[in-house]
C-alpha cells in the first residue's frame, strides 16, 4: 500500500482550480473572437448568446483572472518578506547546472541525474513563463478594455499594439498548456494517465523520493526534529 505525503495545501489547490477554469473560459471566449470567421467560432458565439455576450464573458473572466494572479503574487511576496516561506520557485544557479546534467543524462552521455528540491528547473520555467505571460495579458487586456483612458496616458499606437500582443500571447499560452503542461501532467510516463497531486494535494512517498529527493530529505528531517521535540505526541 502506498504511503502519501501532503505536497500542496488546500489554498494552492483552490487557486490552481480557479486558474484552470478561468483559463479555459478565457481561451474559449477569446478564440471565438480571434477566429470569428471560422464556422466553429460562429457556432460558439451563437451558443453563448451573441458576440456582445462573448465579450462580456471574456472581460469578466479576465478581471477575475487578474485578481487571482495579483493576489497570488502579493501573498507570495508577503510570505517571503515575513520569512514564513522561502522563495523556492525563484531560479538559482543550480537550476542551470541541473538542466545541463539532465540533458547529458537524456543523451546518454552520463548516468547521473540531477537532484531536485521542491521545484525543478522545468517547473520554474513554466511558472515564470505563466506569470510573465499573465502580466502581459492583464496589462494589454485592460488597455483594450479602457482604450480612452489608455490614450490619455499613452500614444494611440499602443492600442493596436496591445491588441496584437494580447491576441498572440493568448494563442502562445494555449499552445504551451496543451503541449508542455498537458504532457507533464498527463502523458509523461511517470504520471500517465493523470497526475492528481494538485487536486488531492498528496503524492506518494516513493514519487517524492524519486522526483524531489532534497525536499523529501528535508521533510523527513523536520518530522524527526518535531518528534524529538515532542516525544509524548
Amino acid at each position: 500500500m502506498n504511503e502519501y505525503v501532503i505536497r500542496f495545501s488546500v489554498e494552492r489547490r483552490i487557486e490552481h482550480a480557479c486558474v484552470m477554469l478561468l483559463f479555459l473560459v478565457l481561451a474559449v471566449s477569446g478564440f471565438a473572437q480571434k477566429f470569428f470567421e471560422a464556422q466553429w467560432a460562429q457556432w460558439l458565439i451563437a451558443a453563448m448568446g451573441g458576440l456582445q455576450n462573448v465579450r462580456w464573458v471574456h472581460r469578466g473572466a479576465g478581471i477575475l483572472f487578474a485578481a487571482v494572479v495579483v493576489g497570488h503574487l502579493a501573498w507570495a511576496l508577503y510570505l517571503v518578506a515575513s520569512r514564513r516561506s522561502k522563495p523556492s520557485i525563484v531560479p538559482t544557479r543550480k537550476d542551470f547546472s541541473d538542466a545541463v546534467m539532465m540533458i547529458r543524462y537524456y543523451l546518454r552521455l552520463s548516468d547521473e541525474q540531477a537532484q531536485f528540491d521542491r521545484y525543478d528547473y522545468r517547473q520554474k520555467f513554466e511558472y515564470w513563463g505563466m506569470v510573465l505571460g499573465s502580466m502581459l495579458m492583464i496589462m494589454t487586456g485592460f488597455m483594450l478594455y479602457l482604450p480612452v483612458l489608455t490614450t490619455r496616458l499613452l500614444p494611440g499606437e499602443f492600442i493596436p499594439a496591445a491588441r496584437i500582443a494580447h491576441s498572440n500571447e493568448g494563442l502562445l499560452a494555449f499552445l504551451v498548456v496543451i503541449t508542455w503542461h498537458i504532457y507533464n501532467a498527463h502523458l509523461s510516463p511517470d504520471v500517465f494517465p493523470f497526475d492528481v497531486g494538485i487536486f488531492t494535494g498528496k503524492v506518494t512517498r516513493e514519487r517524492m523520493e524519486k522526483e524531489h529527493p532534497i525536499e523529501y530529505d528535508r521533510m523527513r528531517a523536520d518530522a524527526k526534529q518535531e518528534r524529538d521535540a515532542h516525544p509524548e505526541a
